[in-house]
């Protein structure tokens, strides 16, 4: 079930709203818990083990680390805790691509590599675990009160696909008491149509030209432009999106969940970007790896190696190829480049003139090998960027380009490039604009099959 599916707008969403206002405060949070099991199960029931299995050892591993007599059984409480957290992940995530790629360095197929079937949100579910073992053991939050209220926020269904990248000890004292109101209800809705128009008529309608021209073997140098330009709007829009509806959700039923995205492509570096784009994975990954492995308290050469790190996990993080690998390391790399020309006084170490269009083509550019399948892909993509395959946009590719897919193509960069066009800033009747929305979102909900967000195979 996604949020943009017939079934969860007018059904599940509905329905459990109705119940929410109904039933006693105190009987809210098993609410969200039945309703986030139910919402998760919906998937696949058997993936319901290996949530509450990290839910349920990160729990007693943030007990246990509470309660230690001292600092040695504190750090073996945090290193059990972490270590059972990442060997689910690691088991799931990249079993299959690291015996694949022994099998390869063998020379034959020595190895049995099984197909192991990724559990939905794992990634974020475990980021968010690892982060609630730690702060506990550090003393920035007391340990859950009840397991059930763990569970709770483990498994809270408007953020536990896709994010944001959540901490307990932000949402603690929301599980214990919340505020309603009819103030607050209505602007939870109007940001989830938003984040559903971001959704469904954005990202969705540019899908088909990027997955078009990424598809091509020998893309020419506006084909090759084009689809990255073209991915580059519907990953922001598809994700931003589902984030806007993650918020508006938890507004719904008194939650304040952190933003996730501010403009990030008006950026003028790639340090700036980084602040604007997936806030809350760039603050989780500074807050428990950078700073950790020493930040920029070791000397300039450390940092650099810090940064670099911090981006080569944050993008595997992503998924289990070189691809992702290869990203993080793009963008690591770029950050010790801003750090060494002086990114930490500056707010941009490049060129005002150019600091912004030169932002943009390091974001493209390190897009294309995010979205591409494989390195050779990405090459091809890359040759066809350097004009190598021709210069023009072939007819029959010109002929198969719908209106609707430029057009909506031209609406995202508006809205991608000037935030004060951005829907939820525009300020004359909210409540009109919002009917409006629903009503485009509902009728393209009603003529197009269920789409799933980029970000669930994360």
């Amino acid at each position: 079930m996604v949020f943009s599916a017939p079934i969860f707008v007018f059904g599940f969403l509905p329905l459990f709203l109705a119940v929410y206002y109904v039933v006693p405060r105190s009987a809210r949070n098993w609410l969200i818990l039945l309703a986030s099991t139910v919402f998760y199960a919906w998937w696949r029931a058997d993936a319901l083990l290996v949530l509450y299995a990290i839910a349920g050892g990160s729990y007693f591993a943030g007990r246990v680390a509470a309660k230690a007599q001292n600092a040695r059984q504190k750090i073996w409480a945090v290193r059990l805790g972490v270590a059972f957290n990442l060997a689910i992940l690691g088991w799931f995530k990249y079993t299959t691509f690291l015996l694949g790629n022994l099998n390869t360095a063998l020379g034959g197929d020595a190895l049995i590599v099984p197909e192991i079937l990724l559990p939905i949100g794992l990634s974020f579910l475990t980021f968010q675990s690892i982060s609630y073992i730690v702060d506990v053991s550090r003393g920035d939050t007391p340990p859950a009160r009840k397991l059930s209220d763990f569970l709770a926020f483990s498994s809270l269904f408007p953020q536990l696909i896709a994010g944001p990248v959540l901490r307990y000890k932000d949402l603690a004292h929301q599980f214990e008491q919340r505020r309603h109101s009819r103030a607050l209800f209505l602007r939870g809705v109007r940001r989830f149509v938003h984040g559903l128009a971001m959704k469904v008529l954005v990202a969705d309608s540019v899908a088909p030209l990027a997955d078009r021209l990424f598809a091509l073997p020998d893309p020419t140098l506006a084909e090759a432009w084009l689809g990255a330009v073209a991915y580059s709007v519907q990953l922001l829009f598809d994700f931003a999106g589902y984030s806007a509806m993650a918020i508006g959700l938890g507004l719904m039923i008194g939650f304040h969940f952190p933003e996730n995205f501010n403009a990030p492509y008006v950026s003028r570096s790639v340090t700036e970007f980084w602040r604007r784009w997936h806030i809350s994975l760039s603050t989780w990954l500074r807050d428990y790896l950078y700073v950790p492995l020493g930040g920029n308290r070791c000397g300039p050469l450390k940092t650099y190696r810090n940064l670099l790190l911090t981006m080569l996990l944050g993008g595997i993080w992503h998924g289990a190829n070189w691809t992702f690998l290869i990203w993080g390391a793009w963008h690591g790399g770029l950050m010790a480049i801003e750090r060494a020309l002086g990114a930490k006084q500056r707010e941009s170490v490049w060129p005002k003139a150019i600091a912004w269009p030169l932002t943009m083509v390091f974001v493209i550019v390190g897009w294309v090998i995010f979205r591409a399948e494989t390195l050779a892909q990405a090459l091809q993509m890359y040759a066809g960027m350097l004009g190598v395959n021709g210069v023009a946009m072939r007819p029959e590719l010109v002929t198969l380009t719908a209106p609707s897919e430029m057009l909506f193509l031209a609406v995202g960069l508006c809205i991608s490039i000037a935030p004060a066009l951005c829907l939820p800033q525009w300020k004359p009747m909210p409540a009109l604009k919002s009917a409006v929305l629903s009503m485009l979102c509902f009728v393209v909900l009603q003529a197009r099959t269920d789409s799933p967000f980029l970000y669930f195979q994360f």
